[in-house]
């Protein structure tokens, strides 16, 4: 299994959150796939580097470093048009951010860890878990 992570668990993984952590640890130690998709990559650099967060962007480099930065492809993008107009047309509207997440996670069959459910969870065909505690 390949396992997305979303901008809140890798935000609360900086911030000493140990039972998230070790979720981490125990998910790579068991040989599933953890990745951090490009637009979390983004949304957490932007984060850090606005709040002048010298010694977390050195932890998140290395956990980047760790797990792989995987890019957005034409598919991805395609699947994000797709789940944008389902949407609208429904009135459900999410962030831009957010829709590629999930739209990446849709195309290639990730599962997407996150801690904020009510932005994913009426995404069709989209498979979301939270490891938060």
């Amino acid at each position: 299994m390949i396992y997305a992570l979303d901008t809140n668990i890798i935000s609360y993984v900086l911030n000493g959150n140990a039972s998230l952590a070790q979720k981490l640890n125990t998910v790579v130690l068991s040989e599933n796939k953890v990745i951090i998709p490009l637009m979390v990559y983004y949304e957490a650099r932007r984060g850090l580097l606005a709040n002048g967060a010298t010694a977390k962007i050195r932890l998140f480099d290395n956990l980047c470093e760790k797990l792989g930065i995987y890019s957005l492809t034409k598919y991805d993008m395609n699947t994000a048009a797709v789940i944008y107009a389902d949407r609208k047309r429904k009135d459900m509207m999410i962030d831009d951010g957010d829709l590629l997440i999930a739209a990446q996670c849709l195309t290639n069959g990730y599962t997407l860890v996150t801690h904020n459910m009510k932005h994913f969870k009426d995404i069709e065909g989209l498979t979301v878990i939270d490891w938060y505690e």
